[in-house]
């Protein structure tokens, strides 16, 4: 879906312009997105592998939920109904912890331009696997990994299917967030 986002500054600055997403990657403008880590009481974190249709990265194993802040659209709303849309959950804006927001500029093979700025939350995942529906145009598959297996993945980052290599300060720090939640 080629949908239009707000376009900002390399500061992040918002500009006040709106521009379809195609012509955002196509020319490289910086944008928001949202990013969304889910865990359990269980000490697990959700994986989401990204569909085999998808442009950018396709069958990785990276976050649970992320996509693109819709033009005029806060960061918790986009996080809230991607996370409806690409796994079926239903959360509120207080069930999610901003843990921060993060640059990611990136350039792939196949032209696209990726100068994004993750905004990133957390939140506790109350329901089973079994419960969640996957939207397939987004997510492949689904997998609860525990913090230990999540460490052993970033160890061997690149090499496993699993999260973007150049990104590898971003995981650990995810990581870090949700121990200290849960602790």
């Amino acid at each position: 879906m080629d949908e239009y986002i707000d376009i900002v500054t390399k500061a992040n600055i918002p500009t006040g312009k709106t521009e379809l997403k195609s012509v955002v990657h196509q020319k490289g403008y910086y944008h928001n997105t949202a990013h969304l880590w889910l865990f359990t009481k269980e000490k697990e974190i959700l994986l989401s592998q990204r569909s085999a249709k998808k442009a950018i990265c396709p069958l990785l194993w990276d976050v649970s939920v992320a996509g693109h802040i819709d033009a005029g659209e806060t960061p918790k709303q986009a996080a809230i109904r991607e996370g409806f849309e690409e796994i079926g959950i239903t959360l509120k804006e207080d069930d999610l912890e901003l843990i921060g927001v993060f640059n990611c500029f990136q350039s792939y093979e196949n032209g696209i331009i990726d100068n994004e700025f993750h905004n990133t939350f957390i939140a506790e995942l109350k329901v089973p696997l079994s419960e969640l529906t996957l939207q397939e145009e987004e997510v492949e598959a689904l997998k609860l990994v525990s913090f230990k297996e999540f460490e052993a993945l970033l160890e061997n980052i690149g090499e496993n299917d699993h999260f973007v290599a150049s990104n590898k300060n971003y995981y650990e720090l995810i990581l870090q967030k949700i121990i200290g939640r849960i602790n």
